[in-house]
C-alpha cells in the first residue's frame, strides 16, 4: 500500500500542533524547572527550559507537611468514592434511556433541561444543609454525582450495541439487572473508561464543593491544602531566611513544587485508560 505523500497544508498542521503543544507544556515545564533548581538561580531569574542546580528542599518541605497527606487521603478516598457512585448512577440510567421505556423522551428534556437552568449555589447549599450533609464525605461526592452531559454520551455509546445481543440474552434467561452487567458493561470498556476519566479528574479538581460545604480541616481535600499553602505561605518546618526580596523568589520556588505534587498523580494515571479515551468519546458522540 502506498503512503499518501504529504502536501504543504499537512507541515502547515504540524507546525501549528507542535507550537500548540510548547505553549501548553512549556508552563509546567517551567514549574518543574524552577522548583528543581537552586535557589540563586531562582533569584537571578535564570530558570527557563532547563532546570540550574538541582534542589529537592522544596519538595521536602512539602512533603513534610502533615496536611499535604492529610490532603492526599482525602482526596484519593473522595475521587474513589465519588468516581463509583456516578460511575453506577449515570451507567444505569444511560442503560435505561438506551431501551424502551414509559416517558422516556419526557424525562430525557427534564435531564437536559438542568443543563441550560441550574438552582444555583445557595439553593444548592441549603438542600445540602437541610439532608445534614455538611462537613461529611456526602457532600463531596453526591450533590454532583451525575453529569448530564456524561449520561448522554454513554446512552448514545449504550444505543449502538446490537439489539439483537440483547435479545439473545433475554432469551437465554438473563433479566435487565443481567443484560446490563454481564453484556452491557463488557463491551462498553472505551466509554466507561473515558466517563471514568471525566469524573475522577473532576473530583481530584473540585475546589468550590469543600470551600461550600466543609468546616473541618481535616475533611479538606488536597486542593484546598494546596491554597492554603500557596496562598497564605503556611508552611511547617519551613527553613526560609534571608531578605524579604530573596523570600519572595524561594516562596514562589515552594508555589511550583506544591502545585506538581498536586498535580502528578492525575498525570501518572492517565496513560493507562489512554487507550480507551478517544475511542470513548468519538464513539458515544458520532452514533445515534
Amino acid at each position: 500500500m502506498r503512503r499518501k505523500k504529504m502536501g504543504w497544508f499537512d507541515y502547515l498542521n504540524i507546525i501549528f500542533l507542535f507550537i500548540m503543544i510548547s505553549v501548553c507544556l512549556y508552563p509546567f515545564i517551567y514549574m518543574i524547572n524552577v522548583s528543581l533548581s537552586e535557589n540563586i538561580y531562582v533569584l537571578q531569574n535564570s530558570v527557563t527550559f532547563w532546570p540550574k542546580g538541582f534542589n529537592l528542599d522544596n519538595y521536602k518541605v512539602v512533603l513534610s507537611d502533615h496536611r499535604i497527606w492529610s490532603g492526599y487521603k482525602n482526596t484519593i478516598l473522595y475521587v474513589v468514592l465519588g468516581t463509583f457512585i456516578s460511575m453506577s448512577v449515570t451507567s444505569m440510567g444511560a442503560y435505561a434511556l438506551s431501551r424502551p421505556m414509559v416517558f422516556k423522551k419526557t424525562i430525557t428534556m427534564f435531564m437536559v433541561f438542568t443543563m441550560l437552568f441550574q438552582g444555583g449555589m445557595i439553593p444548592t447549599f441549603l438542600v445540602v444543609k437541610e439532608l445534614h450533609l455538611l462537613d461529611t464525605i456526602w457532600a463531596m461526592v453526591l450533590p454532583g454525582a451525575v453529569s448530564v452531559w456524561n449520561l448522554i454520551i454513554m446512552r448514545t455509546f449504550f444505543k449502538g450495541i446490537p439489539k439483537d445481543l440483547i435479545e439473545s440474552a433475554k432469551i437465554d434467561g438473563l433479566n435487565d439487572m443481567g443484560v446490563f452487567i454481564r453484556i452491557i458493561l463488557p463491551l462498553s470498556k472505551p466509554v466507561l473508561a473515558t466517563i471514568s476519566l471525566f469524573y475522577a479528574v473532576a473530583l481530584w479538581n473540585n475546589f468550590m464543593f469543600p470551600l461550600l460545604y466543609l468546616n473541618k480541616e481535616s475533611l479538606y481535600p488536597l486542593t484546598v491544602i494546596i491554597r492554603n499553602l500557596v496562598l497564605e505561605g503556611q508552611f511547617q518546618n519551613s527553613a526560609i531566611t534571608g531578605s524579604s526580596g530573596g523570600d519572595a523568589i524561594i516562596d514562589e520556588s515552594f508555589k511550583f513544587a506544591t502545585i506538581i505534587v498536586s498535580t502528578l498523580p492525575i498525570l501518572l494515571f492517565y496513560p493507562f485508560i489512554q487507550k480507551y479515551f478517544v475511542k470513548g468519546v468519538m464513539i458515544g458522540s458520532v452514533k445515534e
